[in-house]
């Protein structure tokens, strides 16, 4: 299926060319809204999108249904139900990953959805699906985790180095928590885990004191 980008802002998901970009038709059956402000740029097309096969909507760690109605009924439910939104991970400043979560309406229609998941694949992505959460797979995971780190650092449980390479030798993990948020940015870290927070209210997402002061110091720098 054919398919047609509309840009809204620069896009953490597609930051440089990409073979999903260069693939697009501006006259495409769907239509993949792309950039930080896609969810208000798709929100102010709505009438015209419905002409599109499906919809995807770039989202940060915001829900789908910030920008697409959740109808209980079966006549509006029909409206939304081939909107979608989805990410491609990335990890703070490093590049992007090669999986793409896509986000689901809690009634999508089964052959827009699979569509939807055929065109990434098609570029070459690896596609989780998943229900319509702030943060969704990856982000609930693992930010709970980094943070017990940071926290754990703090009381001195042991040096950043040991920390890091008890994690490496006894659990297999590539890189320890410290220097892999270390070198994505304890700044984006701290975004993403207040986001949450706010959206959540759950404590294992508040900000570490270290990525709060990274953010601060990053103000300053700006």
């Amino acid at each position: 299926m054919s398919y047609k980008v509309i840009r809204a802002g620069e896009s953490r998901s597609f930051p440089e060319s990409h073979a999903f970009i260069e693939s697009a038709n501006v006259s495409g059956d769907a239509w993949v809204y792309l950039g930080v402000n896609a969810g208000q740029h798709f929100s102010r097309e709505r009438a015209d999108s419905s002409r599109a096969e499906f919809v995807l909507i770039e989202l940060e760690n915001e829900c789908l249904g910030s920008y697409v109605e959740e109808a209980a009924t079966v006549e509006k439910r029909s409206q939304s139900s081939k909107a979608f939104g989805f990410a491609r991970f990335r990890l703070g400043k490093s590049d992007p990953s090669n999986l793409i979560e896509l986000v689901v309406p809690a009634k999508p229609d089964a052959d827009a959805m699979a569509a939807a998941r055929k065109i990434f694949e098609d570029a070459g992505f690896i596609v989780a699906v998943c229900g319509d959460f702030p943060g969704r797979i990856v982000n609930r995971l693992v930010r709970p985790y980094y943070n017990a780190a940071l926290r754990r650092l703090d009381e001195k449980l042991a040096t950043a180095s040991d920390m890091d390479m008890t994690l490496r030798m006894g659990l297999g993990y590539p890189e320890g928590p410290i220097e892999l948020l270390e070198r994505t940015g304890l700044d984006e870290h701290f975004k993403v885990t207040l986001a949450l927070y706010e959206a959540l209210g759950d404590s294992a997402y508040a900000p570490a004191r270290r990525a709060t002061n990274a953010f601060n110091r990053s103000k300053l720098g700006d």
